[in-house]
């Protein structure tokens, strides 16, 4: 049936990048991001450098977070205009960050947070990173514009969203980098809502979205 090889496929690639991706951050963990190639991670996860490329254009992707992206989109849009559009938007961050490393606290960092914990340290430190993350963050933000549809569709709509997608957006930055200093110590989505409350207030996020406590604003 063509949906079913379509599905195999499909999956087959998602398993194919997933496995050139922890292999390219390992070895940039270990080696240094300048000092290893992309013929290196080719070897490392048993496929062709064309391989590589074909899933990942250039060396800088190859450590982006593309997933963000599309959980925060999905939230977004099934988030209600009843609500003011910063805290929408930063409900989906915190939303999609528990999404992504199960927003636990004082346990053991599971092998996705230790996987984005590694990603992150390697885009704060890595020069040629910091650029790309700042492209990739232009791209969330677009992203969170995209989801709000017909409301941010033109004018002055579009402005505002983009604008407070920014403003969210920088709050949450804030809390990757004190995540990746304390080595992941804190639950990550507890520490963007922290950000979140410091910049637009604590009834910024809900308890609820914050994984049960009420967040206070950071130090």
């Amino acid at each position: 049936m063509p949906d079913h090889h379509s599905t195999l496929r499909a999956q087959r690639r998602i398993e194919t990048q997933r496995t050139i991706q922890a292999h390219a951050v390992r070895l940039f963990t270990e080696r240094g991001y300048d000092a290893t190639t992309v013929t290196d991670v080719a070897e490392a996860a048993g496929v062709s450098p064309m391989t590589v490329y074909r899933h990942f254009p250039t060396k800088e992707d190859l450590v982006l977070l593309e997933q963000h992206s599309r959980l925060v989109a999905e939230r977004i849009a099934a988030s209600t205009a009843a609500q003011p559009l910063v805290r929408r938007i930063g409900r989906a961050l915190v939303d999609s960050a528990s999404a992504m490393t199960g927003g636990a606290k004082g346990e053991q960092l599971t092998a996705d947070e230790r996987f984005l914990l590694a990603q992150l340290r390697l885009m704060i430190s890595t020069p040629a990173l910091r650029a790309k993350h700042l492209d990739s963050q232009y791209a969330l933000q677009q992203a969170i514009v995209d989801g709000l549809g017909d409301e941010a569709a033109e004018g002055g709509a579009a402005f505002r969203a983009q604008a407070a997608a920014s403003a969210c957006l920088g709050a949450m930055h804030t809390a990757l980098v004190r995540w990746a200093q304390d080595d992941g110590r804190s639950a990550l989505p507890d520490l963007i809502a922290q950000a979140l409350a410091a910049a637009f207030g604590e009834t910024m996020i809900d308890s609820e979205s914050a994984g049960g406590d009420t967040p206070s604003p950071a130090t």
